[in-house]
């Protein structure tokens, strides 16, 4: 065993586990994805932290903690087509295409969408594309989709994005009040989204996803 792998491992059973997270699709994909090809050279040695990774301004790789609670309150089938936002690298678009039949990802850098894409062939995720514009849009025209997932927090959800869900679809975002965020999990029922609260994380506002500033004179 290498120690990538014996820290994915230890992983599972310290990060993923103790949250609550038993469905065996959600455990057998974080055992065997290497989180460590999907972050920058600099934070390999970081791969498995309890924590955010930073990729950039305003951008991270959440927490293995969020991302495997989202996933399970999402209940992911595998006949789901899945809208990833905000993938980075692509670690989460890598997991969620063990579970699913495939993964539409969007990432905003062109250059990071790229490479992006390169890492998901070369670990095997053949049935996941991505592709680069601004987060906000989405990726309508391969929709609707049954399951959208936000790798960041948010403080509003532009409404071309959400039409983009299916009747019935499950969406995970985290919204963000400050500091302090609260993941919730919407459901598209007669055209409009209900949502419910799931746990608590957190993670920097994404681009387009801050909620507009209103002036008063």
């Amino acid at each position: 065993m290498t120690i990538f792998s014996a820290r994915r491992v230890t992983m599972v059973d310290t990060q993923v586990r103790p949250s609550d997270v038993t469905k065996y699709p959600i455990i057998a994909a974080m055992l065997d994805i290497r989180r460590e090809v999907f972050v920058p050279e600099a934070l390999r040695e970081a791969a498995y932290m309890g924590a955010n990774l930073p990729l950039g301004p305003n951008r991270v790789l959440p927490e293995v903690r969020t991302l495997a609670k989202m996933l399970d309150a999402l209940d992911v089938q595998p006949s789901d087509l899945v809208l990833d936002i905000a993938v980075g690298l692509g670690y989460s678009s890598a997991v969620i295409a063990r579970m699913a039949e495939a993964v539409v990802a969007v990432e905003d850098d062109a250059q990071t969408a790229q490479e992006a894409q390169m890492l998901l062939s070369q670990e095997g995720a053949d049935n996941a594309i991505v592709f680069a514009g601004p987060l906000v849009a989405g990726a309508a025209k391969h929709g609707p989709y049954d399951v959208m997932l936000i790798q960041g927090g948010v403080e509003q959800i532009p409404q071309s994005l959400l039409d983009q869900l299916k009747e019935s679809g499950r969406i995970a975002a985290l919204f963000m009040e400050d500091a302090v965020g609260v993941c919730r999990i919407g459901q598209k029922i007669d055209g409009h989204i209900h949502w419910r609260d799931a746990f608590n994380a957190a993670a920097p506002v994404l681009p387009g996803f801050a909620r507009e500033m209103v002036f008063a004179l």
